[in-house]
């Protein structure tokens, strides 16, 4: 599993749900966000992520995930490339940034976090595996040991589209085959 890190600018982005939010997730509902990710397309489900307050005190991180939905892409007409990338995620830690983060910045600036480049200018950006682990230690011990909130299975095929349209396009051959004997198999071609 990796870590990525989701950066959150009060100064850019108001966020007057969030107390209500960080109750919720306290409360032990399985909250789910979408969040941009920069260029970041390596994030997979089940990957952690670790939500930084910067630009504005009190700085620090607040917040942590799984990632449920890999990056896909959401028309921006604000951006240069006419979309933005976004995942979707579940929280399992949240706390109203607006008071106080769970771990501050000036905490991070110390070995071996101070490995990591924290004040990111977007989010995605992958947390080095020296910090990742150091970053885990230290959030189970402030936060406590939890098991990954669970959600409704998917609606959908749980197989990567190009294994179900693999399997489509057999089914169909093979149909094709058994009503038209005199065509040949695949095989033969």
């Amino acid at each position: 599993m990796t870590a990525f890190l989701l950066i959150w600018s009060p100064k850019k982005w108001p966020w007057p749900e969030l107390p209500d939010v960080a109750k919720r997730v306290a409360s032990g509902v399985a909250v789910t966000d979408v969040w941009g990710c920069g260029f970041a397309r390596s994030i997979l489900p089940g990957d952690r992520v670790f939500l930084h307050r910067v630009a504005q005190e009190p700085k620090g991180i607040f917040g942590s995930g799984y990632v449920t939905r890999a990056p896909y892409e959401v028309a921006d007409a604000a951006t240069k490339r006419g979309y933005r990338l976004c995942i979707d995620f579940v929280y399992d830690w949240l706390v109203d940034a607006h008071q106080q983060p769970v771990i501050s910045r000036e905490a991070l600036r110390v070995h071996p976090f101070s490995v990591q480049t924290w004040d990111a200018q977007s989010s995605g950006t992958v947390i080095k595996p020296i910090a990742e682990g150091a970053l885990e230690k230290r959030w189970r011990e402030l936060t406590g040991a939890r098991k990954p909130p669970q959600l409704d299975p998917p609606a959908g095929p749980t197989r990567s589209s190009k294994v179900t349209a693999h399997k489509a396009h057999s089914k169909a051959t093979s149909k094709a085959a058994a009503a038209d004997p005199a065509r040949p198999s695949r095989k033969t071609r």
